[in-house]
């Protein structure tokens, strides 16, 4: 099980898991009458969920659209041009179109091929496939 495992809030828990199998996603396990799913994909976790009035967690303060805001998920892929094809057949908005982007580090520099979209309720993910390393 991964170390970090986001918990995204949904408002519609059906619409969120469909767009992530878009992604890769599919479902581990399931807690229906929580409107809970845990979704894995080549050892990426995450968890959506449906709050209701009476959940322990949530809402602690009243919930907006798009609930992402201030964050940015990366799903590393082994093939960001078919995701991005499945992506862009449902009409999705792109937030980044897809492009090649090399990133500079300490002593290499980082190249991936990517693109950004917003899932139902507003979080952004960028959708990355790994291009290696040159020298800097």
């Amino acid at each position: 099980m991964p170390r970090l495992i986001p918990e995204l809030i949904c408002t519609d828990l059906r619409a969120g898991i469909a767009f992530y199998q878009l992604l890769g996603f599919r479902i581990g396990y399931e807690r229906p009458t929580e409107r809970f799913a845990y979704l894995e994909r080549d050892g990426a976790a995450l968890m959506l969920e449906q709050p209701t009035e009476h959940d322990r967690l949530y809402p602690r303060a009243p919930l907006t659209h798009p609930y992402g805001r201030g964050i940015n998920l990366t799903i590393d892929v082994d093939d960001v041009d078919a995701l991005h094809t499945a992506i862009t057949a449902t009409g999705a908005e792109l937030y980044l179109p897809l492009e090649e982007r090399w990133y500079p580090r300490a002593t290499d520099i980082l190249g991936v091929r990517q693109f950004a979209v917003q899932d139902p309720d507003g979080y952004l993910l960028r959708v990355s496939q790994d291009l290696g390393t040159r020298p800097r």
